[in-house]
């Protein structure tokens, strides 16, 4: 899970440069948090770059998908629905 990692040091993209950046766990089926997911989107474009773990399966992917609140998108093996809720979401959560 290094592909938005690299892109980032090799275009000097620097957090103004950024739409939306995020990196956050994800929970599975029961609620356990054991997957990840790192979304970058630049300024000017309506594509999500996505770089993930799935919490259900365990398997590392990267896709680019089209970028809209709220962003969701499926594991390309297990097809699991992995969402990422707005962070202010989160916290009223806990």
């Amino acid at each position: 899970m290094k592909k938005i990692e690299e892109f980032i040091k090799k275009n000097k993209i620097t957090p103004k440069d950024c739409e939306y950046h995020t990196m956050r766990t994800v929970a599975n089926k029961k609620g356990e948090y054991k997957g990840s997911v790192r979304v970058l989107v630049l300024k000017g474009s309506d594509t999500a770059m996505v770089e993930y773990r799935c919490p259900e399966c365990g398997h590392e992917g990267y896709a680019e998908k089209p970028w809209k609140r709220p962003f969701a998108f499926k594991c390309e093996r297990c097809s699991f629905l992995i969402r990422v809720p707005r962070l202010r979401s989160e916290i009223k959560k806990k």
